[in-house]
């Protein structure tokens, strides 16, 4: 099969809307968690988030265009178009015959949930007549960002959204690497945006007893693996790479961040919501992506955790890291205690942060943590506080999402050859 490597990256995140700006925050150890702006939040149960600030969407799309695009198109927009100006790609100059070989695949978990709520609130609070927008099935649906991603760029070749949840946009990437090995695309623009601060989204997850209630403070409430934790913090933006086949990204001088080597995907089959305590999905899935990359566990020189920032998944992701990698010295760090959890577009921005810990060698922190739960399996090195440098040549990234989906991740280091 071909190999596949990763040319370009862009992000919008809590902690900043460009990869520069983000991976120097990740790497510093700064949240992104704060006072919910959105809408009044005086009678819910959590008062705060992670919110992308000071966006700029007309610094991307046309002021006359934007009413056509609920937030999280939006946000996706920004990425690509950030990380296809990073992979030195003009499609605009590029042969129609050649851009039938780029496709787009796109995750989001809630899509234009804040275009939904708006519109039935307008018709609720109206007379019954059904005013509803005629951009409201587009703006809302989880397809939609995929599809204006390659109708701006004119991209002919694979086009869809994948959907599991909070697994969302590792699925998405996984399967443009899958396109691209398999032959059937040369570049595939691949990650996965969240605009779900909204009050539903809120409010259900608050009634389901997930989200956080740490409302006297705000930006250590995300702590992963902490005995105190009491749930995660939702947040918003997108993550996107350029995947790219190795030999096309060569002939055309393309700067390689790293290649993608392996991609597991599994289902732990399990609850609605909940993770076996056993772990049972998580190591399914690296199982997978190892076999997939054809590396032993030894070669994982860092694991993304996928780690919320929940009771029960955090000590069950953590013993399915122990079944694979028992006492082997792998750093596990989870960055959600940064960026709080994006949702569908957590694994895009994951990904970046695994691409360029391996580019840099710089293994990011867990901030927040003060006393490691005591069901956490002995042996694991988690990393707390600042960052680690030292050599990364490759790193795993896990996700996982309601329904019991499992997406895992393989990234490895660059090295010319």
């Amino acid at each position: 099969m071909k190999r596949v490597v990763v040319t370009g990256l862009g992000a919008v995140t809590p902690v900043g809307n460009t990869v520069e700006e983000f991976w120097k925050n990740i790497v510093a150890g700064k949240s992104g968690v704060g006072a919910i702006t959105k809408f009044d939040t005086s009678k819910f149960k959590t008062n705060f988030a992670a919110e992308v600030k000071d966006f700029d969407a007309e610094a991307y799309i046309d002021k006359k265009e934007l009413k056509k695009y609920d937030v999280y198109t939006q946000y996706a927009i920004a990425a690509s178009d950030q990380a296809i100006k990073d992979a030195g790609l003009d499609f605009e100059n590029m042969p129609e015959v050649e851009r039938y070989e780029v496709g787009v695949i796109w995750a989001s978990g809630n899509g234009g949930i804040g275009t939904f709520e708006q519109q039935l609130k307008e018709y609720h609070l109206g007379d019954g007549t059904p005013r509803f927008s005629p951009y409201f099935i587009p703006k809302m649906i989880v397809d939609i960002a995929a599809g204006v991603i390659s109708i701006r760029h004119k991209l002919h070749g694979p086009n869809y959204a994948t959907v599991s949840a909070c697994a969302s946009s590792n699925t998405a990437i996984i399967s443009a690497f899958d396109t691209i090995r398999l032959g059937k695309a040369t570049i595939m623009v691949a990650g996965g945006s969240e605009a779900a601060i909204t009050e539903s989204s809120v409010g259900g997850f608050s009634s389901a007893q997930a989200l956080s209630k740490r409302n006297d403070d705000h930006a250590t409430a995300s702590r992963p693996f902490d005995k105190d934790r009491d749930g995660f913090v939702i947040g918003e933006g997108a993550g996107a790479l350029i995947l790219e086949e190795y030999e096309h990204a060569i002939a055309r001088g393309a700067t390689i961040y790293a290649e993608m080597v392996g991609g597991g995907m599994a289902a732990d089959a399990y609850h609605l919501t909940g993770t076996p305590p056993d772990g049972l999905g998580a190591s399914l899935g690296i199982s997978k992506a190892l076999a997939d990359a054809g590396i032993t566990a030894d070669k994982i020189d860092y694991i993304n955790a996928h780690a919320t920032s929940t009771g029960l998944g955090d000590i069950g992701e953590l013993n399915g890291i122990k079944k694979i990698f028992g006492d082997l010295p792998v750093a596990i760090s989870a960055t959600k205690s940064m960026t709080g959890h994006l949702l569908g577009g957590a694994g895009a921005i994951e990904s970046i942060i695994s691409v360029m810990s391996v580019k840099d060698d710089i293994i990011p922190g867990t901030i927040n943590t003060q006393e490691l739960d005591e069901a956490i399996p002995a042996g694991l090195k988690i990393v707390l506080g600042k960052s680690l440098h030292q050599p990364v040549n490759y790193v795993l990234n896990n996700t996982f999402g309601f329904g019991g989906h499992t997406a895992t991740s393989i990234f490895k280091k660059y090295t010319g050859k």
